[in-house]
């Protein structure tokens, strides 16, 4: 009983620091892949995503690379990538399947990938 009570003490007197975006937002419905890739699979179709843990990461996005419609990606494998101003990472599909749309506003604006919610 002394330990916890000491514990909530101390806790009630700690104060952290973080950045704006400390913590990856976690959406109701999404499936999250270890390469940092999110999915949200609706009926038969998938819309997917990177995590804002990768964005963070990534910083400025100047350039996305991403499939045509009609072309077959595989679970676990690249289908596209980010380039920023610090590096490019590949974007691994977390689902196999055809791709029957992209966001073409990728194309013109890739910094729109930073956008918390943005889909490939």
């Amino acid at each position: 009983m002394a330990s916890s009570l000491w514990a909530t003490r101390v806790a009630s007197y700690l104060r952290i620091s973080v950045p704006c975006r400390g913590f990856a937002t976690v959406l109701k419905d999404l499936k999250y892949a270890d390469s940092h890739e999110w999915v949200k699979v609706e009926g038969n179709s998938a819309t997917i995503g990177i995590t804002d843990h990768a964005q963070d990461h990534l910083g400025d996005v100047v350039y996305v690379e991403l499939p045509e419609k009609g072309t077959q990606v595989t679970q676990g494998e690249s289908f596209g990538a980010v380039e920023s101003v610090k590096a490019t990472s590949d974007i691994n599909s977390p689902v196999s399947g055809k791709v029957i749309d992209v966001n073409e506003e990728l194309n013109s604006s890739p910094a729109l990938v930073s956008l918390s919610g943005t889909r490939f």
